[in-house]
């Protein structure tokens, strides 16, 4: 059986006159880059330690948490705001029409701390405040203006919203009738507003930086929706479309010949369009 040869051990380099010299290293600097692609740190010294993620999530919720938190708190006096004047404004309603006709109701009706209905006659106003804070992309409504550049807190809103459904679908649960959405109130860190909405709303200068929330831009803002219901007709379908109904929308107690409001238009629809057509 033949022999296998020797394993020599590794040798240092030689020097031309063939005597050993020191083994061969890298220089200080070569290496792999680190994972921010920047050079590894010479021989001894130590690298720097990296800052704890602890504490940037908490720098975070320090810094957002903390806004929100204060927006909601503003959003919620507002909504209280808008229920005491929604209150005073059907007292007066009441007063004006009940002696002409009391068949015409006029009335508050509290649902929870969020949600309050106003009914009036054939329409029902139901207003909402939505739980969560929100922010929009930078070219949508008051971001990209100098008030809102000057302060990153307020590029964050709780918001309002005000619906318009028929009262009977409320009365009889027609599960299936439409609401429509007349308007939605923004409230920022300053407690200032943005109103945007339907055309009928009367919408002032939305320049947040001049409008802070008072009990008058509030009641504008319930009177401009009250209108903008009542001014806004069912339409009647066509004959073609209840020529059929189903035994399920029977016993649901579904209207098929139930009207649509179809008069809504909402000023963002407008508002990037000249009278010739034409963007501005």
């Amino acid at each position: 059986m033949d022999e296998l040869p020797p394993i020599t051990p590794a040798t240092s380099p030689q020097t031309d006159d063939g005597t050993p010299g020191a083994p061969h290293t890298a220089p200080a600097t070569a290496g792999t880059p680190n994972s921010e692609g920047n050079a590894p740190n010479a021989p001894g010294e130590p690298a720097p330690s990296p800052q704890d993620r602890l504490d940037l999530i908490s720098d975070g919720l320090k810094q957002k948490s903390s806004v929100k938190q204060a927006i909601y708190r503003n959003t919620l006096a507002t909504f209280d705001m808008l229920r005491k004047v929604s209150q005073e404004l059907v007292v007066e309603l009441s007063r004006r029409i009940t002696p002409v006709d009391s068949s015409v109701i006029i009335e508050y009706r509290p649902v929870n701390d969020m949600e309050f209905h106003i009914r009036f006659s054939g329409d029902l106003l139901v207003f909402v405040l939505h739980s969560n804070i929100v922010t929009f992309p930078d070219d949508y409504g008051p971001m990209d203006t100098k008030y809102v550049e000057e302060d990153f807190r307020r590029r964050f809103f709780g918001h309002i919203m005000a619906y318009n459904f028929m009262a009977d679908s409320i009365k009889y649960q027609r599960l299936n009738d439409p609401g429509y959405l007349v308007g939605r109130l923004l409230i920022n860190i300053d407690s200032h507003y943005f109103l945007e909405g339907v055309q009928q709303l009367e919408l002032p200068d939305n320049d947040m930086s001049d409008n802070p929330v008072t009990e008058e831009s509030l009641r504008l803002f319930v009177e401009s929706a009250m209108i903008a219901a009542v001014n806004n007709d069912l339409i009647a379908p066509p004959l073609t479309d209840i020529q059929k109904i189903s035994v399920k929308q029977k016993l649901e107690n579904q209207q098929v010949s139930r009207g649509s409001k179809v008069g809504f238009s909402f000023y963002h629809e407008q508002r990037h369009q000249s009278i010739d057509g034409l963007p501005y």
